[in-house]
């Protein structure tokens, strides 16, 4: 689920962090384990030197009332008074020292090994226990000691505690500053992505930046760029094959379309004849449209630079294209309604052939779709800063799939509406003629209950007027 929906920073700072937590564990339990195995030998060191000085006190001394209370001495002095002489049978060589030496639960000694150390498990707490064997007047004994572990016990959990508490601390740490390192690494990365996305085939000229950093993001760059200036060259040759194609192809139809016309006004042409010739007619004249719009288009994608623009009237550019649509409307039997209320002086920076074209393609388009008895509404407001000019029509409408891909070149959409003539190309000179205005065109719809089309256009209106 993470992989699928976040982004490479916060992976990346996932990754950070379960390691760092995997790595803090590992690094937690070793020391632990250590800090263990220290504290164990440290006891063990502390046991050997007690029993050492025993062995020395008890070979100093050879009466064995004195031994023993030199014996007794010592144990009161050190460790608790525990500290015990066993022989071989496992009976003390001498009396217990202390009343704590005669209670504790003294392991049951492996005799016959030099030295052995044990873990006890007394009622207050787990006791060390160190045996060692050596010989007292020709005897063979066993000196024993015992230490507590609780303070052992106490060091390591404190230090274990100690690892609990600061593990979320530093994982935040650490997950903190492995976001921010990401984030700092893939900074090129969202140079490189905003500029890739600002790149359309209107301006595949333009190249990526390249850091001369040496690593995998200046290759990727360079890669992205080699294929920019890739796909530059092929669209350039399809755009200029389109435009000789489109240019060349008009000599060709028109004089087809001259003959069938010359051929059409012969009055001995029989009815067979006259029927191709009215065909040829039909199918040049769509033709020549196809090719005009593909020679718009084509000089389109050549232009370098914006149009000349001039300030003009919008409301008179509105109402032209509307008085071109009004017999076409009542032919068949569609009201055709124009509102430009107190628009009518809403002037805009633009070129009246070109705004006259895009509002007639609209409208074009609305009286294709929309069955009589309809209804075509055209609407014009505007504010200080912009106008909007509508037109909504009460046609078939445009499904949500299709709708985003209504301004793409030749895209024809869903079979409802592919019984209308056309290529396709209408929406998208529309859509370039409003870029060439530094306007937004857009298409709002419901199957079955019409469309909108909106054009929203800088306006330059006289402050005076309201």
């Amino acid at each position: 689920m993470l992989k699928g929906c976040a982004s490479i920073s916060l992976r990346l700072t996932v990754w950070f962090g379960a390691i760092f937590l995997a790595g803090w564990i590992l690094f937690g339990m070793a020391m632990w384990m250590n800090l263990k195995h220290t504290l164990a030998n440290e006891r063990y060191l502390t046991l050997s030197r007690r029993i050492d000085r025993l062995h020395i006190l008890l070979e100093k001394n050879q009466d064995a009332n004195a031994r023993y209370q030199d014996f007794k001495e010592f144990a009161h002095a050190t460790g608790g008074g525990l500290a015990e002489i066993f022989r071989a049978d496992g009976s003390r060589a001498l009396p217990s020292p202390t009343a704590n030496a005669q209670a504790f639960p003294w392991p049951h000694v492996a005799y016959g090994a030099e030295e052995k150390l044990y873990q006890v498990d007394a009622p207050d707490q787990p006791y060390w226990v160190l045996s060692r064997r050596f010989s007292l007047d020709g005897e063979t004994v066993y000196l024993t000691a015992a230490a507590p572990e609780g303070g052992n016990l106490l060091v390591l959990g404190r230090f274990w505690e100690g690892l609990i508490v600061s593990a979320p601390i530093l994982l935040l740490l650490s997950s903190a500053g492995g976001y921010w390192l990401s984030r700092k690494a893939l900074q090129p990365v969202d140079r490189v992505t905003a500029a890739a996305r600002s790149i359309s085939i209107s301006n595949l000229s333009e190249r990526l930046p390249v850091a001369k950093s040496g690593d995998e993001l200046e290759r990727l760059a360079e890669t992205c760029n080699a294929m920019l200036a890739r796909l530059d060259v092929a669209v350039n040759q399809i755009k200029q094959f389109t435009s000789d194609a489109s240019h060349e192809l008009r000599g060709p139809i028109s004089f087809l379309r001259t003959v069938a016309e010359v051929a059409l006004r012969n009055p001995k042409a029989d009815p067979d004849s006259r029927r191709a010739f009215e065909d040829i007619v039909e199918e040049t004249a769509k033709a020549t449209v196809l090719l005009e719009d593909m020679l718009t288009l084509a000089r389109a994608d050549a232009e370098r630079g914006d149009k000349a623009l001039e300030t003009l009237n919008l409301a008179a550019v509105v109402e032209e294209a509307c008085e071109l649509a009004r017999p076409i409307a009542a032919d068949r039997q569609l009201d055709l309604s124009v509102s430009l209320g107190a628009s009518r002086l809403v002037n805009v920076l633009g070129d009246f052939a070109t705004l006259r074209r895009l509002l007639w393609i609209l409208l074009d388009n609305a009286l294709k779709y929309t069955q009589a008895p309809g209804r075509i509404d055209v609407a014009l407001s505007a504010d200080n800063h912009q106008a909007t000019v509508e037109v909504r029509d009460t046609g078939v409408g445009i499904s949500s799939d299709d709708l985003p891909h209504i301004f793409d070149r030749f895209y024809r959409a869903d079979p409802s509406r592919s019984n209308v003539e056309g290529a396709g190309l209408g929406l998208a000179i529309a859509k370039w003629i409003a870029e060439m205005h530094h306007a937004e065109l857009s298409a709002a719809s419901e199957m079955h209950k019409g469309t909108v089309f909106q054009l929203v256009i800088p306006a330059c209106m006289d402050p005076g007027l309201t």
